[in-house]
């Protein structure tokens, strides 16, 4: 192992100073007569010796304070190079199968926008704040949102945490933290009452949608984990549904939920009645709850033949629930609206750390700021609140004549007149 010492030193140049017969001056008397700077010099744990230099004492004296914890920590050595391109690269081969498919897309297609933007050859070394800034003008200005825009560039604030975990960039030099995001105003999320569902519902043409509706609405299933429900998951003694990951088994896909949770959900008695009658009409040996004849013949095929790669057992979902919203006359929902639903029906009545529980949240933070809706009869409870405060404001008369006739009349003080200047007091 390299010495642990960082060391300050005195880096002359120049030429040599020589005496009157013209020999070279020893080392101990350059000091007043040849120039120098100052160079702190560490060696790293590949056992490489490393400087830098400064133009006075004291700034290399406080460079080689902090330097020389990061030899004591092993962390001494400069960051390696790497290029965009083999960054890109590497990034993919090593978090396959580590993070959702989605989640890694969504990191490399961001990093092939950067590289867009400043080379795909360009060192992350070199990266700088304003590059990242840049970046973020020129996904506005080509119409992308600002809560894409926001997203990106929080997206590569992560992949360049990772690069100074990796060795690429030096600690506190990620080029993506101080960028100022845009503002972006929160909307009120959408909240499905008891009334338009049940228009919605009065609208599904068939037994599976009825019950897919119920469930999610009662659950507050993902639309991806409804998809991948199977009926080995639905427990009718205990009347309970489970959200659990599988392997593959035959036709049965490989699937983790998100965020890797387990729970298990009670489900309504409506439910129960409506699994029931849907699991006598399901396909022969179609181990999945909410997949038609249609659907499971083409599946069925794809598997067999060991061509199916879709994300979705199912499609349509989304347009058909539209439809039935545009039916019921009632606002155009999505899915994950139910969801939501849900999960505000939840928290009127059950503590928040079970609705976070049941909704599978592994923070409580997301589901207090973006699945709580405020519904119709809280607003109607507010006002009532502020009705019965106001009360007192009854026995209080009106007294601005220009708002009201039946106001008081006001006394207003008469102009003076001038009746020329005063005498001086005696």
């Amino acid at each position: 192992m390299a010495t642990e010492k960082v060391g300050v030193y005195r880096k002359y140049h120049g030429a040599v100073p020589t005496n009157a017969a013209g020999q070279q001056q020893p080392k101990s008397e350059w000091i007043d007569k040849r120039p120098f700077s100052w160079a702190v010099r560490w060696f790293g744990i590949d056992g490489k010796r490393y400087s830098k230099s400064f133009n006075t004492r004291k700034e290399a004296e406080r460079f080689a304070e902090t330097k020389q914890q990061d030899v004591r920590q092993g962390k001494a050595d400069p960051p390696v190079r790497i290029a965009l391109r083999e960054f890109y690269r590497e990034h993919k081969r090593l978090m396959t199968g580590k993070v959702a498919d989605t989640t890694l897309h969504m990191q490399l297609a961001t990093l092939a926008l950067l590289a867009e933007s400043v080379g795909w050859e360009c060192d992350l070394k070199r990266l700088k704040t304003r590059d990242i800034e840049e970046f973020s003008a020129i996904r506005t200005a080509t119409g992308n949102q600002p809560i894409t825009v926001n997203k990106e560039v929080k997206v590569l604030k992560r992949l360049f945490n990772l690069a100074i975990r990796r060795g690429y960039l030096a600690a506190g030099c990620n080029p993506a933290v101080g960028v100022p995001m845009a503002k972006v105003g929160k909307r009120r999320n959408p909240y499905c009452s008891t009334d338009q569902f049940q228009a919605i519902f009065a609208k599904a043409p068939d037994i599976l949608f009825r019950a897919l509706l119920v469930v999610i609405y009662t659950t507050g299933l993902r639309k991806r984990e409804a998809m991948h429900l199977t009926w080995g998951d639905i427990d009718f003694a205990a009347v309970m549904v489970h959200v659990t990951r599988r392997d593959a088994n035959g036709y049965v896909q490989k699937w983790t939920p998100k965020d890797h949770e387990v729970r298990s959900i009670p489900l309504p008695e409506q439910a129960i009645d409506l699994l029931t009658q849907l699991q006598t009409l399901a396909p022969e040996k179609c181990p999945y709850v909410f997949m038609d004849a249609e659907r499971w013949d083409f599946y069925r095929q794809r598997v067999d033949a060991k061509t199916w790669k879709s994300r979705d057992l199912v499609n349509n979902w989304l347009r058909r629930f539209q439809t039935l919203c545009k039916r019921a006359g009632v606002v155009q929902f999505t899915l994950h609206d139910l969801r939501r639903s849900c999960i505000t029906n939840w928290a009127r009545y059950l503590a928040i750390h079970v609705t976070q529980e049941f909704a599978g949240h592994c923070d409580i933070h997301t589901t207090r700021e973006y699945y709580l809706s405020v519904r119709a009869d809280d607003l109607a409870k507010a006002k009532r609140v502020q009705t019965k405060l106001m009360n007192g404001l009854k026995d209080i008369p009106p007294t601005d004549p220009k708002l009201t006739n039946s106001a008081q009349k006001r006394a207003f003080p008469k102009p003076k007149v001038f009746d020329g200047p005063r005498k001086p007091p005696d």
